[in-house]
């Protein structure tokens, strides 16, 4: 009996490691790929599952996560004949993974390579202007082309980016000057179009400043015009005023003396006084009325007498 133990112990033993040894639990975001008897059996996804010991095999553990590949620079011809370098970044992701384990040799090698004859034939179709300035249309194209090419793979792309595309020295070169004389002219443009501008507000400010002036002048005039026509009409009023107090004082003096009834004698020394009034002027001549001459001659001769 104690013969039989030892060997009974020791193939529990093997049993209970084989067994132990053909649990396994898959993590999340891994996929395994088994095999039994050398053909594809299943793909294990996440959780626990358990391996028939030396029937089944894991032949593969792929990654379901995106996984980025930066691939070397590749150089590429243009339509117009310039080479230059472009090295491409691809963002992908296992789909399947009994197509990624079974479907090509070394899937991130042709990729690459199909990658790589996909923007030869992209860039060759473009200038290069436009490869400089059409990233966003180069970028779709390629993962449009990588996505159906990569589907029998069991590989889907995500996105497809191109991260630096490098012109020969001397094509370089003559765009930076390129860029330089289009910098200094936008510069000129708009240093004109500022003294333009400049120039039109100076010219507008002098415009506006003559019309004000010639509406101050104007106004000025006016003022001035309305000025001397008050002081005319107000002096016109004045001696219209002073005029009738003349008369006035004269029709007062006259109907005062007519009240008073003045003799002949006074009314002769008035007239005397009117003549000798009239013989002080500018005048040579002067008409004597016929009822004074006889006065005339009567105070010459009481001079004569004198």
């Amino acid at each position: 009996m104690p013969e039989l133990i030892i060997p009974i112990v020791i193939v529990s033993v093997i049993l209970l490691i084989l067994i132990v040894s053909g649990i396994k639990v898959v993590p999340q975001a891994k996929a395994y790929v088994v095999e039994r008897l050398g053909a594809y059996h299943e793909t294990w996804q996440t959780g626990l599952h358990f391996r028939v010991p030396i029937i089944d095999r894991i032949a593969k553990i792929v990654s379901l996560k995106e996984q980025v590949v930066d691939f070397a620079p590749q150089p590429v011809i243009t339509k117009d004949n310039v080479t230059m370098q472009i090295d491409t970044v691809v963002f992908y992701q296992i789909t399947d993974a009994k197509l990624y384990a079974y479907g090509v040799e070394s899937p991130i090698m042709a990729i690459e390579n199909l990658t790589a004859t996909t923007l030869r034939n992209i860039i060759g179709e473009l200038e290069l202007d436009q490869t400089l300035t059409s990233r966003d249309m180069i970028n779709a194209k390629i993962r449009s082309i990588l996505d159906e090419a990569t589907d029998p793979w069991g590989i889907k792309i995500n996105r497809v980016e191109l991260k630096n595309i490098k012109p020969p020295a001397e094509i370089q070169d003559a765009m930076e000057k390129q860029m330089k004389a289009e910098r200094q002219r936008r510069e000129a443009i708009l240093r004109a179009e500022g003294e333009k501008a400049s120039n039109i507000l100076v010219a507008e400010g002098k415009k506006a400043s003559q019309i004000l002036e010639a509406e101050a002048e104007k106004e000025a005039a006016i003022l001035k015009a309305e000025a001397e026509k008050q002081a005319a009409i107000l002096k016109a009023e004045a001696e219209k005023e002073a005029i009738l107090r003349i008369n006035e004082a004269q029709a007062e003096s006259i109907r005062l003396i007519n009240e008073a009834k003045p003799d002949e004698a006074y009314l002769l020394l008035k007239k005397l006084e009117a003549l000798e009034k009239m013989a002080d002027g500018q005048a040579t001549k002067i008409v004597i009325p016929s009822e004074l001459q006889g006065l005339v001659g009567l105070v010459n001769t009481i001079k004569e007498a004198k």
